[in-house]
């Protein structure tokens, strides 16, 4: 929420800086996310000028030579190239010295060899509206030298708070007054809305409306205004929309932004003469049903989804954005006025699967109350009638009406100190909770507060010891212990997957930390099939974040395709996170895998192998490798590792067509380990054993086996053979035989703790090695 200093003093000023004003409502529950300027720099050198003469620029066609009288002894020459320049106007002038919106230094200068000493502005040189066909002109009672921002609000410094779902009341100009007010003490003006001029009454002449759904939408009014004038708004309103964020249009449209800004309460003008049968109907839309909002979009809605229509169907959807055929427009002379109150999950829900946000969305999804609507109505139509030179046309509709009343809470007195740490006195509290509205009683020790209706957040005993407590100062309660020190530390299945994420970031790898969603096509783009279980959202953000990722390493694609399509050709990645899948009960079953990518030259299986086998070896855990075939993997350079008899990880180079579904040209490998399992089974306590100085005997053997016959299983049948006597045993090299027979050089390290090995010790165990090869696998050494 963008709320402009300016504006805000109008209502409430507590007599300090924007900066301070920051700091106290962020001390108080409304965070400042920044502080801006909108608008000139310094405004002395920004006046009141009077054109004397405008002669034709003796060298450019398109440029006049004017004389101005800025209130100085002699006129000022400026040179202009606006075509609506004459003598006789009264303008805004930038003087030598000025420092426009976008930082710019104005200075003398020649304009084709003549002297022009200044500016004549337009409305985008100030900032307040994006007009530059032509000079602003002022009213002619303003003296010359009058300095602008005395006419003008040509600079102001600008809060952009951060506004918690709960406070949509703080989504308003008047709103953040409110706040000030309460956290300061400083008076607060009264609302804008009190004096209500339109004329009484509870219908309009040829207008009908119907709530088909009125537990969609609780309250519906309507005004209606005719002999309305399109045009511009007046300078003072295009410049607060400007400085709030807000292009200005035109009167009507302005009008509705303006109010909806002020009041927190959204609104839309219908072109009355456009609205069919002079009626609009509030329903449930129909499954499929089409309409055109204003920014030319066709929407397809569902049954979820509320819209208004008129005698020839569909006109807007309701809360989100209005339709294109009853749009008011510059024809337009008979205006409707809609305030209405709306559901707020069915319109968040409306907004997210249409992809539509906007400022009104913002605002009806968050639960307003219906007696807001006219607050708004009395603003609205005060400014329809000054602005627009409206006359209103009937009285109000009013369908739904104000609602119950807010219902009283009671506060015992006592516990707000104890649940704050700090005791506060009656009196101090009955003060804070004025101070936001609410209207209180007290019976004793026990304090009734009934919230104003603007508070919809105030329900419970907590939410009013809430509010005492951050108006009195969360910053000036003091430090408590309200248990025994205890100090945190991580359980060992933690320590375990820390250890895990540290080796590879020892070996390179850069951690990511990826989306939870994803897209359906992720089944189809990783070569998963199509009926594999997933888990769906019900409120998605968009189509593309409609699931809940069934493995991470999709996000692992995601950011190497992001990085590879920015010039970064050697990537290692890695991601510790959670994959869903659908469970037995309500919740999904999530998986916390550690998934690893590396792309580039040397991506190949056996480098992912071995980045798995620093993991699971730092781990201490036990395990073996075997030949699989995974679909995101390439059937020929893909494995799986077992610990015990439970598979945990896949490893090998990405299968081409999944590579090319990322667009990634380049050598690609990965593996996918089940983290969670894996530091369940990697032992608690370690074991330590004495490190002998006797030193090891090596020895090399090469033995030919079918090439069926995985190296680890090899492995495996050495080290059973090997017995204590045979410490390590590693391949080193692999070399084809044809007739699918290879050999594989094996390196077998023998140690003894007692006693330094001979060739002797070792001939027994080696024979056993050897039989064992020969027996178990069909193996037999290579001469």
């Amino acid at each position: 929420m963008r709320v402009p200093i300016s504006w805000l003093r109008e209502y409430v000023d507590p007599g300090l800086s924007a900066a301070e004003i920051g700091d106290r409502l962020t001390m108080t529950g409304t965070k400042l996310e920044a502080l801006h300027h909108h608008g000139v720099g310094d405004t002395s050198a920004f006046v009141v000028g009077r054109v004397l003469s405008a002669e034709q620029h003796p060298d450019a066609d398109r440029l006049r030579v004017c004389m101005v009288d800025v209130g100085d002894a002699e006129p000022s020459q400026i040179v202009c190239g606006a075509p609506n320049v004459a003598a006789g106007q009264v303008v805004g002038v930038a003087l030598p010295g000025a420092v426009m919106p976008d930082g710019t230094r104005l200075k003398k200068a020649k304009l084709r060899g003549v002297e022009s000493a200044g500016m004549i502005l337009a409305e985008d040189e100030l900032a307040i509206g994006s007009d530059h066909q032509g000079i602003m002109e002022l009213t002619s009672e303003l003296p010359s030298g009058t300095p602008l921002e005395a006419v003008l609000p040509i600079a102001t410094e600008v809060l952009e708070l951060e506004i918690t779902p709960n406070r949509p009341d703080c989504l308003s100009v008047y709103g953040v007054a409110r706040e000030v007010h309460a956290a300061t003490g400083a008076d607060l003006a009264p609302p804008p809305w009190l004096d209500d001029q339109h004329p009484a009454g509870e219908g309009i002449d040829g207008v009908q409306i119907t709530v088909a759904c009125p537990d969609l939408c609780p309250r519906f009014t309507a005004r209606a205004f005719e002999n309305v004038e399109i045009g511009p708004s007046p300078l003072w309103l295009k410049a607060r929309l400007s400085a709030a964020g807000q292009r200005p249009i035109f009167n009507v449209v302005d009008i509705t932004n303006y109010v909806m800004l002020l009041t927190g309460q959204p609104l839309h003008a219908f072109d009355l003469d456009r609205v069919a049968g002079g009626r609009l109907n509030i329903r449930r839309a129909a499954d499929g049903e089409r309409v055109e909002t204003l920014d030319g979009q066709v929407r397809v809605l569902d049954e979820q989804m509320i819209v208004i229509e008129d005698a020839d169907g569909p006109t807007s959807i309701a809360g989100v954005m209005g339709g294109a055929r009853s749009e008011v427009g510059p024809e337009t002379t008979r205006v409707l006025m809609e305030v209405a109150t709306w559901d707020g999950p069915t319109i968040n829900r409306t907004s997210w699967r249409l992809g539509l946000r906007s400022e009104a969305s913002a605002r009806n999804e968050k639960l307003l109350s219906p007696r807001q609507a006219m607050d708004a109505q009395a603003v609205a139509a005060r400014l329809m009638v000054e602005l627009c030179g409206a006359a209103p046309l009937g009285g109000t509709i009013d369908v739904g009406g104000p609602g119950p009343d807010p219902a009283p809470v009671g506060l015992r007195v006592e516990r707000t100190g104890a649940l704050i740490g700090v005791p506060v006195a009656a009196e101090r509290q009955r003060e804070l909770l004025v101070a936001v509205g609410c209207e209180m009683a007290q019976d004793g020790a026990t304090l009734t507060a009934t919230p104003p209706y603007w508070r919809g957040d105030l329900t419970r005993e907590a939410d009013l010891i809430e509010e005492v407590a951050r108006l009195d100062g969360v910053d000036r309660l003091p430090a408590t212990l309200h248990a025994p020190f205890a100090a945190g530390g991580l359980s060992a299945t933690q320590r375990a997957k820390r250890r895990a994420e540290d080796v590879l970031v020892g070996c390179g790898l850069h951690e990511i930390a990826g989306w939870s969603f994803t897209e359906p096509a992720f089944l189809e783009r990783a070569r998963l099939p199509a009926d594999t279980p997933v888990v769906r959202l019900e409120n998605p953000m968009s189509e593309r974040e409609s699931i809940m990722r069934p493995e991470v390493l999709g996000s692992l694609l995601d950011a190497a395709a992001h990085n590879l399509a920015r010039g970064h050709t050697e990537l290692g990645l890695f991601e510790s996170g959670h994959a869903y899948r659908p469970g037995a009960g309500p919740l999904p079953d999530e998986t916390h895998q550690l998934v690893a990518l590396l792309v580039g030259a040397d991506a190949t299986a056996l480098a992912v192998k071995g980045l798995l086998e620093a993991v699971l070896d730092t781990l201490r855990v036990p395990w073996s490798a075997e030949r699989t075939e995974t679909p995101t993997l390439h059937p020929a350079k893909a494995g799986a590792v077992v610990v015990g008899k439970e598979r945990v990880a896949t490893f090998g180079e990405l299968h081409p067509l999944v590579a090319r579904a990322w667009d990634i040209e380049a050598p690609a490998a990965a593996f996918t380990l089940d983290l969670g399992r894996v530091a369940e089974l990697a032992p608690q306590d370690t074991t330590f054993r004495d490190l002998t100085s006797f030193p090891a005997l090596r020895q090399d053997i090469a033995v030919v086996v079918a090439d069926e016959v995985p190296a680890g299983r090899v492995v495996a049948v050495v080290r059973e053979a090997g017995g204590r006597l045979l410490e390590a045993v590693r391949v080193f090299d692999r070399y084809p035989l044809g007739d699918d027979r290879v050999s594989l050089a094996l390196h077998l390290e023998f140690r003894a703790p007692d006693r330094t090995l001979t060739d002797e010790d070792v001939a027994p165990v080696r024979e056993s090695i050897v039989a064992a090869l020969r027996d178990e696998l069909g193996g037999e050494l290579r001469a």
